[in-house]
């Protein structure tokens, strides 16, 4: 027997951002070690991601996980037991087996993923360090560049604009603190914009101001105004990005923009986000078309990737081998990386690792649906990811993760190091407000 054998694993129903139902899992080890992580969930949701259990019935609108709990105790715990939590790999190894789909749909995701990374605090916690130090194995460890959102649209805010994410990336920051004090002067600033102009109708899913925008490229317009209007220049101190999430308005070569009045063609769609690419200081693009639009994913990269990055995330959930594909196909320049979108903490890495070695940079992402869980921080600086992204400047399960970061970066003193603009790219173009 070692110290870190695990000797039990708890799951309970917990309550996310939505005051939905969500499954919360516990590892208990020889040594007394325990560890806790919170599995979160998404609205925006690709086809080929890990599938969630839940109940189908009528309490609590079919989302309930009594049977994804009921997964955990009597499938996942004895399974387990006697495996050492230091190995990772082979416990994941063990839940893949276990469940014995494609898309962890048996046992749940949902169930998967909450054990998954319990079992990573369990052994840091065996170890007697932080997460995120015992994830980077005595790596040199940096604090990822924030990724902010200001304006939530599509799936987050009731689909009053079609794109999903407008955010800030403090590219002008010299330190993880610094990047919030920037995001909250200019989240501020956004509120304070749309209050004057009677547009504010209240706070979207992930934090960001809900807008009543007339088109998708007003909500650009006006988080340039916001920059300024804080005090910061665009470009300089401040840059955009968006997640288009199209996959949530269109397929391939069909693709309508309702807030714009307008039905693009993949060439169109392209076209028309390449060119606020020049006239706002966006430097990354998530998702700009369909997951199964793979010739315009090829295209806008080919476009726009040497001066913005282009980020796989519906098209790419989390695969190394979906990541492998694209980087060979010229498709994307970055990964998002979501944990419960794949399933286990092992495959995340091996996404990570994959976008690496393509010469990629990583971006490690909350989802909308989440908690007062941080481990996401934690993978993002132990792993060394490039960039952070969990939502916005409010709201206290977004909150935790920003606060989380600053801790981290106060716990390494002087040896805290901050990923800082070369860890997106561009720095995008200064445009005057229209």
């Amino acid at each position: 027997m070692t110290k870190s054998e695990i000797r039990n694993v708890h799951a309970r129903r917990v309550w996310d951002s939505r005051g939905r139902p969500t499954v919360e899992a516990e590892v208990h080890l020889a040594d007394g070690s325990i560890g806790r992580a919170i599995a979160p969930a998404g609205a925006s949701r690709g086809s080929n991601e890990a599938i969630d259990r839940r109940d189908q019935g009528k309490a609590f609108g079919g989302m309930g996980v009594a049977q994804a709990v009921k997964s955990v105790h009597e499938e996942i715990a004895p399974a387990l037991r006697g495996l050492s939590a230091a190995d990772q790999a082979a416990v994941d190894r063990r839940l893949i087996e276990l469940d014995g789909t494609a898309l962890k749909s048996r046992l749940g995701g949902n169930a998967v993923i909450a054990v998954s990374m319990a079992v990573a605090h369990a052994a840091a916690a065996c170890a007697g360090e932080p997460l995120w130090r015992y994830l980077a194995a005595g790596r040199p460890v940096r604090l990822p560049m924030p990724i902010i959102q200001i304006f939530g649209g599509g799936a987050h805010a009731g689909r009053r604009i079609d794109l999903q994410d407008f955010l800030l990336v403090p590219i002008g920051a010299t330190s993880f603190d610094e990047a919030t004090a920037i995001a909250a002067e200019v989240y501020r600033a956004a509120g304070l914009l749309m209050e004057e102009r009677g547009l504010l109708r209240g706070v979207a899913d992930e934090g960001g101001w809900w807008p009543e925008f007339s088109s998708n490229e007003e909500a650009l317009s006006e988080a340039v105004r916001a920059i300024e209007k804080a005090g910061f220049r665009p470009g300089e101190n401040v840059s955009l990005a968006i997640d288009v999430a199209a996959s949530q308005f269109g397929r391939k070569d069909r693709y309508k923009l309702t807030a714009d009045k307008t039905e693009l063609d993949t060439a169109g769609l392209v076209k028309r986000l390449a060119e606020w690419c020049v006239r706002y200081p966006i430097i990354s693009v998530e998702d700009p078309v369909a997951e199964d639009d793979h010739d315009g994913m090829r295209a806008f990269t080919a476009a726009v990737g040497e001066r913005v990055q282009v980020i796989g995330d519906d098209y790419l959930v989390t695969s190394a081998e979906r990541v492998t594909k694209a980087a060979a196909a010229g498709a994307c320049n970055a990964v998002l990386l979501k944990p419960n979108q794949i399933g286990t903490l092992t495959e995340t890495l091996a996404a990570s690792d994959a976008a690496r070695r393509a010469g990629w940079r990583t971006i490690v992402s909350a989802r909308s649906g989440k908690t007062e869980d941080f481990t996401i921080v934690h993978l993002a600086t132990g792993w060394g990811a490039d960039q952070l992204k969990v939502g916005s400047f409010a709201r206290s399960e977004r909150m935790a993760k920003w606060n989380e970061g600053i801790r981290i970066e106060e716990a390494l003193g002087a040896a805290a190091r901050f990923a800082g603009r070369d860890a997106v790219g561009g720095t995008g173009r200064r445009v005057a407000a229209e």
